[in-house]
């Protein structure tokens, strides 16, 4: 399944470096890959055999990266229409930014101002 969202290169960097991974623009001394053989084709063909790591654990950080979208992905499992999806998805990337809050970094009076002040803004939308 590939759902395409709006991003440029410099926020798909901007969302790596919030998780950990950091981006380097020289060629890379080691590739770590989960141990699919397609991979390895992959890797034979560009001649990057010897670059290539697979192991059990490796590629547990890039991974977990990966789960707060694979969550959204097994909840669209059900879309049968690339269209409905597509909709869905950018109607609730808007809708799913403009509530989440990250609680741990407020006080809880100032996250419940917070929330109000954006239940308001949605009525408001929704009322027009």
């Amino acid at each position: 399944m590939y759902v395409r969202f709006p991003l440029s290169l410099r926020n798909v960097e901007d969302l790596l470096h919030e998780r950990g991974i950091d981006i380097s623009h020289g060629s890379p001394e080691v590739l770590v890959t989960d141990k699919l053989r397609s991979y390895g084709a992959a890797m034979r063909e560009l001649g990057n055999v010897g670059r290539q790591e697979t192991g059990r654990w490796l590629n547990n950080r890039a991974e977990n990266s990966h789960q707060p979208f694979r969550r959204r992905e097994r909840a669209m499992l059900r879309f049968r229409r690339m269209r409905t999806l597509q909709k869905f998805a950018s109607v609730h990337a808007s809708v799913h930014n403009h509530f989440n809050q990250e609680r741990a970094l407020y006080s809880r009076q100032k996250f419940k101002q917070s929330r109000a002040a954006a239940l308001a803004e949605w009525r408001g939308l929704l009322a027009a």
